[in-house]
């Protein structure tokens, strides 16, 4: 495959081009008086994002030394994961120091401006490892709590999805939209997920069981972060998934909502996106299948 290098310099910014064209590029023009903030992270977020999947694309296919794992003997963690997120936190401590940040690998810091980063430096680390083309690199900024801009790099695909709260849902810069009105439940192509230990992949198990045969089909990719942007752009018809951590879901839920889909975290940690006039029907459905009462147990960490 032809490897992807988003950002060929070593500071996240593309040949010919400051950060604010790079930007401008990827979320379209601010629209008419847009808050300079807001403006300003959404820059931000494109570089840092664009600088680790820099980092992801030219490790892909390659050795991955020094894996090691997590929660589970399945929850792996790699050096590429490490070396992303430290281009991330770099990209962020040069630009936007006083923010807070949450990345999913550890670094965390408490901030005074009210933003907080939240970062998946590389979303479907078992893919990566397994030299299957379906990852991504996810960076979210929040402000005071609600997140105001999404980004999602796709480094395979050439894919780079982004959001502005308010300014609608891109993919390469072109508007995306939901696929409102194309599926009923049962011809609704559904996406989901899995945890990594083994009793809750069994309950999953059960859930998909009585889940399957109410919709189209179902499809398991590996990246929370890319089913969001899938959904948001009609590649699915929803997605729904428990227990996950705001880096896999942060960026992502927002370039989906803002593409038109309803996304709520539902009883227990269930997330759910979906096109409109699905969202009740697959809640219901659901409910009855069991996912909104799931054991106990320690995953995720942070809620």
């Amino acid at each position: 495959m032809t490897r992807h290098d988003p950002h060929p310099e070593p500071n996240g910014a593309s040949v010919g081009a400051g950060p604010g064209a790079a930007a401008g590029e990827v979320f379209g023009p601010p629209p008419a008086g847009a808050d300079p903030l807001t403006v300003e992270l959404a820059a931000t977020a494109v570089t840092a994002a664009w600088a680790a999947a820099g980092i992801v694309a030219a490790s892909f296919e390659g050795e991955h030394r020094s894996v090691e794992t997590k929660t589970s003997a399945t929850d792996m963690v790699s050096e590429v994961d490490r070396a992303a997120e430290a281009a991330v936190a770099a990209v962020l401590r040069e630009r936007r120091p006083d923010d807070a940040v949450l990345g999913e690998e550890g670094t965390e810091r408490s901030g005074t401006t009210g933003v907080r980063w939240v970062v998946d430096p590389l979303d479907g680390t078992t893919n990566f490892l397994f030299d299957i083309p379906q990852f991504s690199v996810s960076v979210a900024a929040e402000v005071d709590g609600e997140t105001a801009v999404g980004v999602v790099v796709d480094p395979c695909r050439e894919e780079t999805w982004a959001a502005v709260r308010g300014w609608g849902a891109r993919r390469n810069g072109s508007p995306c939209r939901v696929a409102s009105g194309r599926s009923e439940l049962a011809t609704a192509l559904v996406a989901t997920g899995f945890g990594y230990r083994a009793e809750r992949r069994r309950w999953q198990a059960e859930i998909l069981g009585r889940v399957l045969p109410a919709v189209r089909d179902i499809r398991r990719l590996g990246s929370a972060a890319l089913d969001l942007c899938w959904t948001a752009a009609g590649r699915f018809d929803a997605y729904y998934e428990w227990g996950l951590n705001p880096w896999d879901l942060a960026a992502g839920a927002l370039i989906c909502e803002e593409a038109g889909a309803r996304v709520e975290i539902l009883s227990n940690r269930l997330i759910l996106a979906s096109a409109p006039q699905l969202f009740g029907p697959l809640e219901e459905l659901l409910t009855h299948a069991g996912a909104l009462s799931a054991p106990e147990g320690p995953e995720p960490r942070y809620w």
